[in-house]
């Protein structure tokens, strides 16, 4: 009786309660979400870290500072001892959090504090880039599945059009041209400097890469039996679709999220690196990368930090997405575990 009792409560289980369950016992899941709330709010205490922790201003050049590493008073920019002694050296990492803890860039600025602060330009662009393409890609692929005929074929050539370019090529292409004049849409005005421009300029280009996977679905179910009962009894188009056809759609877009945010990230620290992303005085971890340039034999601890942050963001979030993924899957669910 207690083992009927257990089996009828596993079942009458929603899937989502099924997937959430699935992912609080999932090593994957707990990992990646791990590291993902580190780097969240280490981003996202970068004001409190530069104000009362290291004490400087990540966005002004030091050229003449000083600091005191062990006693010793050092200047931030050291004369040159290399090749013909000509410029200046940065500092290297003195791992002091309150001086320098990573050293300084070319500018003397503190690679620590702007890799803080990099990495909230870089999450907040990436993400909101990333859940901008799955809004319109959502709405595309279920308006084109759904209404087929002349709307279907109009949304798949737009999407045919845009999936025709290399999406970087793409992305490179729009921030040159935008760069220059900005993008204007009736009474909205994106500015060459504002976070909004890589925002849409990400989120458009990889509108295919989701809509036409979901309107492939949307065809698929608008067959089904259920929504053909649902048609055949005069339902509404907006009951039948919030009803019937969302809630079979949604845990691929669930799947999508993690993905298209990681991308997303990825493109913006790429553009950022063209230095056709952020544009300065903002930081974002591309544009470190590009700050450490120059200094990859001296002081590669300006290149790399970024480097590694964008690496481990970039691996948990698709570390999470295939952990939702195998948590949505049918055949993980009905072993319910």
């Amino acid at each position: 009786m207690a083992l009927k009792d257990s089996s009828e409560a596993i079942f009458s289980e929603s899937p989502g309660k099924i997937a959430l369950r699935i992912l609080r016992k999932d090593k994957r899941s707990k990992i990646s979400l791990t590291i993902l709330g580190v780097i969240v709010f280490l981003s996202f205490m970068a004001p409190v870290f530069s104000h009362y922790v290291a004490d400087s201003n990540p966005f002004e050049s030091t050229l003449n500072a000083t600091i005191n590493v062990h006693g010793v008073e050092k200047p931030v920019l050291e004369p040159s001892t290399t090749g013909l002694g000509l410029g200046v050296t940065p500092i290297g990492p003195t791992w002091n959090p309150r001086s320098y803890f990573l050293g300084a860039d070319g500018q003397g600025r503190d690679v620590m504090a702007r890799l803080l602060y990099g990495g909230r330009s870089t999450l907040l662009i990436g993400t909101t880039a990333g859940l901008l393409c799955i809004f319109f890609s959502l709405l595309i692929g279920i308006i084109a599945g759904y209404r087929r005929g002349w709307i279907d074929a109009v949304l798949s050539r737009i999407l045919d059009i845009i999936w025709a370019f290399p999406v970087y090529l793409l992305a490179i292409s729009l921030s040159v041209v935008l760069l220059t004049s900005g993008l204007t849409i009736g009474f909205i005005h994106l500015g060459s400097g504002s976070f909004a421009l890589p925002i849409v300029i990400i989120g458009v280009v990889y509108i295919p890469y989701v809509a036409r996977p979901i309107r492939a679905q949307v065809l698929a179910l608008r067959e089904r039996e259920f929504v053909r009962a649902a048609i055949g009894t005069g339902a509404k188009t907006s009951t039948i679709i919030f009803r019937e056809i969302l809630p079979n759609v949604m845990p691929s877009v669930v799947v999508f999220i993690p993905i298209i945010v990681s991308l997303s990230m990825l493109t913006e620290s790429a553009l950022s690196f063209l230095s056709i992303g952020v544009q300065p005085p903002a930081a974002s971890w591309g544009t470190i990368i590009n700050d450490g340039l120059a200094l990859l034999y001296t002081r590669p601890m300006v290149g790399l930090a970024p480097g590694i942050m964008i690496v481990l963001t970039a691996a948990a979030l698709n570390l999470y997405g295939d952990a939702v993924r195998d948590a949505l899957d049918p055949k993980t669910r009905a072993r319910g575990d």
